[in-house]
């Protein structure tokens, strides 16, 4: 609907929820109101019918910040493959190799049982 000023009369609001209050937030959906308060309102009738959630949040969708396509792209050329833990997976072997190792040295050494 559009109001006499030209502007829309609803906007579109955004519903988050969370099942406990340790889990991370979810988009449910979207809705149409004319005010936040409604919107909230809207969102608790909508979802409280159906499950159990420990919090919603609802929020204005022109509120909420989009990266633009060119900020996707300067993202793209960072390199940050030494944040990633793939690196890390001959340590259990390189463990394996230490330990027989020093197991050895104990029995050159005398140490080892015999």
């Amino acid at each position: 609907m559009v109001s006499e000023e030209g502007s829309l009369f609803y906007e579109v609001y955004e519903v988050f929820s969370k099942k406990t209050d340790t889990s991370a937030l979810q988009h449910q959906f979207s809705l149409l109101a004319p005010n936040e308060e409604l919107a909230f309102i809207m969102a608790k009738e909508n979802f409280f019918r159906r499950e159990q959630v420990a919090d919603i949040w609802v929020v204005k969708r022109g509120h909420i910040k989009r990266m633009s396509q060119e900020e996707k792209e300067s993202m793209n050329h960072l390199e940050k493959s030494y944040r990633e833990t793939k690196g890390y997976g001959y340590l259990k072997k390189k463990w394996r190799q230490y330990e027989q190792e020093q197991l050895t040295e104990k029995d050159i050494m005398g140490g080892g049982e015999g």
